[in-house]
């Protein structure tokens, strides 16, 4: 295939994810990057695809839909699910990795591949030419403008939050139990802290209490991504909401007393070492002071320390079913895609796989082939019917999902368990005949430390 100039702008999970597809199948790759030179409120760091919220990249089960679409997105030769295993942590059935060692496994595989050239600098206007858009919930000020002059509107907005992260050797492990995510098996991989109902509801009542960080005036109509609400938010929804949430005990006996606590707060290594624990579902907006204040009531972190406060941040999407097409082309700029959470989808995963289709979409074209949608039976092709059927005036992000894939070639058995299954096996099947319509080889991403 011919091998033009293609510019991919933005260095998280879906432009990396595109930019590797691009390479493997033969195109010259611009990479660009503004980080560490042009910072953002919440990155840390200058590396490609920093995870910025979460360790976690949710369920490993293909009996989920964002289990399946992980097992897809390897069937393509996937870098960001190659890398996420190869700095897996425990973590039961969910895919948590040490954040350093992923970012090093995508830095090492992007270094490697001769045909990606990595920029760093900001970019200010729209790329002309071949090219695919993916800056992320953080998009920067001047490429957002240049986006909403193009598309003649503002994009839409919600707030994404970031859990605190704590250091293991303040923890009391006197108070806390090890246990797997409410109960489900696969290793004691989680810490728990324990609350009876009169400590639950005086944490509830501080969480109700506590300052938070003031609304500037253009987010006071800017709603939440209801995934992702601030424990505040969910304390002020009543009594018993983070019970039923990120608190709750199902499944999770301790072992000093024998009984289920009234209330859990569980925690999740956050790297290789078990140096770091995140407190999952635990997003706040609450100021700095407050957080240790209020999250020193937890029993067992009387004494934390925090290696990582929460905070909250702005997420921008365009309205996808408005301005994409089903190649994730700009409807007003065909030779221009967009890829991850600027799409419209939400979570880390998701974000990789419309980057992997925008590279994937892309190569096709530049080689003069037609690659057609993902089929709609598919976690892949359910994300571009969210994307392109959705009603435009009610459009949010979404996460996959098994109500966005439709239509599968054939009949599924009525029993839950047995009909995932069922449904899983005959997408996989599907997303490899898909890719095996694209006439490059399957790329096999390498392993840090290894070269292509």
């Amino acid at each position: 295939m011919p091998e033009p100039i293609v510019t991919v702008v933005g260095g998280g999970l879906a432009g990396c994810e595109a930019a590797w597809q691009l390479a493997s199948a033969g195109a010259a790759v611009r990479l660009v990057e503004m980080r560490p030179a042009v910072p953002t409120p919440a990155h840390r760091t200058g590396d490609l695809a920093e995870l910025v919220c979460s360790n976690s990249l949710r369920s490993d089960n293909p009996a989920n839909a964002v289990g399946l679409l992980k097992r897809e997105m390897e069937a393509m030769g996937s870098l960001i699910i190659a890398a996420a295993r190869a700095a897996a942590l425990p973590a039961g059935d969910a895919l948590a990795v040490d954040r350093e060692l992923f970012a090093t496994a995508v830095r090492d595989a992007v270094a490697g591949q001769p045909a990606i050239e990595v920029v760093r600098e900001e970019v200010h206007t729209l790329p002309d030419g071949p090219a695919i858009v993916a800056t992320g919930p953080l998009t920067s000020d001047a490429l957002h403008q240049a986006l909403e002059a193009l598309l003649g509107e503002g994009s839409l907005s919600f707030f994404d939050a970031i859990a605190p992260v704590v250091a293991a050797d303040s923890l009391d492990m006197g108070t806390l139990f090890a246990a797997s995510r409410y109960g489900k098996g696969g290793g004691d991989d989680y810490l728990n802290a324990p609350l009876d109902r009169e400590r639950y509801l005086a944490f509830v009542a501080a969480l109700r209490a506590a300052e938070t960080v003031p609304e500037k005036a253009f987010e006071r109509d800017v709603p939440y991504f209801e995934g992702c609400l601030p424990v505040e938010v969910m304390a002020e929804r009543g009594d018993d909401t983070l019970r039923y949430g990120p608190m709750k005990p199902v499944g999770l006996r301790d072992p000093r007393t024998g009984r289920v606590p009234y209330a859990v707060v569980q925690l999740r290594r956050d790297d290789l070492a078990a140096a770091h624990w995140n407190l999952v579902g635990f997003q706040t907006r609450m100021t700095h002071g407050e957080q240790q204040r209020v999250f020193r009531l937890i029993p067992g972190l009387e004494h934390a320390r925090f290696a990582r406060l929460g905070m909250i941040h702005r997420n921008t999407f365009v309205c996808a079913p408005k301005h994409l097409d089903a190649q994730l082309c700009l409807k007003v700029r065909p030779q221009l895609r967009l890829a991850g959470q600027l799409t419209g989808v939400e979570g880390y995963v998701e974000s990789a796989a419309t980057g992997l289709l925008a590279g994937l979409s892309l190569a096709a074209e530049l080689g003069g082939l037609e690659l057609p949608p993902p089929p709609t039976w598919t976690a892949h092709g359910g994300l571009v019917r969210h994307l392109t059927e959705r009603p435009a005036h009610r459009f949010q992000p979404a996460n996959a999902a098994w109500g966005l894939m439709t239509d599968p070639p054939v009949e599924l058995p009525r029993d839950k368990d047995a009909r995932r299954a069922a449904a899983a096996a005959v997408a996989l099947d599907a997303i490899r005949a898909w890719r095996a319509a694209a006439p490059w080889p399957t790329p096999a991403p390498v392993r840090p430390g290894q070269t292509v």
